[in-house]
């Protein structure tokens, strides 16, 4: 009886720690499951099995003491991770478009990891198809050519606009009622990312813009109005501004660099939108000058958000391994820890197009500002220098929110 006692305190002892190394972990548990050799003891995601009658009153005793240890404290192996880690295939900068590589993850590791986490085709709504996701459904029934006979039936291409790590942008206009439209081609070995929504797979862009589609006009992000999937490429027909120019053309019109009271208006419409994305759970994760537009036609300029191919849907408790985005802009955590979550980077962002927008002699890259070789210029007032110094802290957990950014005095 003393001998089974003993091996029964063991056994349970042995479980604990397993647990603790379990929770303690960050690597997934994916990885985790691959490199850990088959055991006796009851796995992480397995159930304590009540088929099989125990052979001893000592063995019993140690069942309910496991399924109390589960209930009260979370212990055991029933117990399941509530962080969810979501990672992009590489970086998009326009100068490069191999990931950085400081992080060592396979793609094919980056592809299954993100379907569990929310961007791939493992994650499935269950709600029933309302009468305009019906009507897109209906139409990806249709024949490549015949959507893109509709395509060139509605729209007529015209100007080359731009090019980035995704696809290439065109002016184009809608015939029926001459309304300017930006036309992006994405090819579909440029689509890393997928979300599967209502059944249906779609590149984690489309998603998005289809959810933030319900504030189309009043909203900082321009909204699609159509899109095609072909056979090789989507074709992504979107809202044109006019007349508008990215905030970089706009500062470099400017002399180089902005007042700091336009800077200032600029800057709370992006805090503002900035929030209104996280309110839906929407992380840019690419906020630069390049993807900001102003409009221009009137006293004040409006900011519009563009280019959410990097984009992805957020939980609670997100992190990211593998950085997307551009590689100049990389928050210092990630070169730390290799690890980033989405409000402290978006915050980061912020504060490099705040200081890309106000010192026309240097550009914003993260390495040299971490080498003290980037300085805030001294004409700035000084709650305009303590807001950029609160978006670039180099500690994540010490920068604001994007709520606490909305009070800064500086946007007052």
């Amino acid at each position: 009886m003393k001998t089974n006692l003993k091996r029964d305190r063991e056994s349970d002892s042995s479980t604990a720690e397993q647990n603790a190394a379990s929770t303690n972990d960050g690597s997934t548990g994916k990885a985790k499951k691959k490199a850990s050799p088959p055991r006796k003891t009851p796995r992480k995601g397995q159930k304590v099995s009540e088929s099989i009658p125990p052979k001893h009153p000592e063995q019993d005793l140690r069942v309910r003491v496991l399924k109390r240890k589960i209930r009260e404290h979370g212990e055991g192996p029933t117990k399941k991770k509530r962080r969810s880690e979501e990672s992009a295939s590489s970086s998009t900068d326009t100068e490069t478009s191999s990931p950085l590589e400081s992080c060592s993850t396979s793609l094919e590791d980056v592809r299954r990891t993100a379907g569990e986490d929310g961007e791939g085709p493992s994650r499935k709504r269950k709600r029933g198809l309302d009468p305009e996701e019906s009507k897109e459904m209906a139409r990806e029934d249709l024949s490549v050519d015949a959507q893109r006979a509709e395509f060139e039936a509605k729209y007529k291409q015209k100007n080359h606009l731009g090019e980035g790590g995704c696809g290439f942008v065109f002016a184009g206009i809608r015939k029926a009622d001459n309304i300017p439209v930006a036309i992006k081609y994405i090819s579909k070995n440029k689509v890393f990312c997928k979300h599967v929504e209502n059944g249906r797979e779609l590149s984690v862009e489309v998603a998005v813009m289809l959810k933030l589609a319900a504030g189309a006009g009043t909203s900082a992000p321009v909204s699609l109005l159509d899109w095609y999937d072909l056979e090789r490429e989507l074709i992504l027909v979107l809202e044109r501004p006019v007349p508008s120019q990215d905030l970089f053309k706009y500062i470099q019109v400017n002399g180089g660099s902005l007042q700091e009271e336009e800077a200032k208006v600029i800057l709370k419409q992006l805090v503002d939108a900035a929030r209104e994305l996280e309110d839906k759970c929407v992380f840019h994760r690419d906020i630069k000058v390049e993807n900001i537009l102003i409009e221009t036609s009137s006293d004040v300029p409006r900011v519009r958000l563009i280019d959410f191919g990097l984009s992805c849907f957020t939980k609670k408790r997100s992190f990211y391994r593998v950085f997307y985005g551009t590689s100049a802009h990389v928050p210092p955590e990630w070169y730390h820890r290799c690890i980033y979550r989405p409000g402290p980077t978006t915050v980061w962002q912020l504060g490099v197009v705040l200081f890309d927008s106000l010192h026309s002699k240097s550009t914003f890259q993260t390495t040299k500002f971490l080498g003290n070789r980037l300085k805030f210029s001294s004409r700035l007032s000084k709650n305009c220098r303590d807001f950029l110094q609160m978006c670039l802290t180099k500690s994540p957990e010490q920068r604001p929110t994007l709520k606490q950014l909305q009070l800064h005095p500086w946007l007052k």
